[in-house]
């Protein structure tokens, strides 16, 4: 059996860290501002208002991660998938979510003005309150 990590207001600035340990991790209110996470398994992680701010994680498994109230602005998303994820209020300003897999998600008042959501699957996904003003769903 895993144990949950627990790791509350760390700073990993431009770390990189792809390992699969990283799976149902406690990361809430961490500070990962400009962080590496390429192709990072983050299933079940909880991510919930942690500052994620210019981020990069390409292909990253965020299937069933909480990521409410995390501040997610700028973050480099292409490619990542987010079946079932919790991003209500969650704060996605220009984050590049190309070609994610949002299948599912919870959106629900969220801010993805300025995101660019190409190629992005959206099936299913609540966006129910969330701000598109500026969303670039489309060539």
């Amino acid at each position: 059996q895993k144990t949950a990590y627990e790791i509350r207001n760390c700073d990993w600035s431009s770390d990189v860290c792809s390992s699969d340990l990283l799976s149902d991790a406690n990361l809430e209110g961490a500070y990962l501002q400009r962080a590496g996470f390429l192709q990072a398994n983050l299933t079940n992680a909880n991510l919930r208002g942690a500052n994620l701010r210019g981020a990069r994680l390409q292909y990253a498994n965020l299937t069933n991660a909480n990521l409410s109230d995390a501040n997610l602005s700028d973050a480099d998303f292409h490619g990542a998938t987010f079946q079932n994820a919790n991003l209500s209020d969650a704060t996605l300003y220009h984050a590049d979510l190309t070609n994610a897999d949002l299948t599912n998600a919870n959106l629900r008042d969220s801010n993805l003005e300025g995101a660019g959501l190409l190629g992005a699957n959206l099936f299913g996904a609540d966006l129910e309150g969330a701000k598109l003003q500026g969303t670039i769903l489309e060539k």
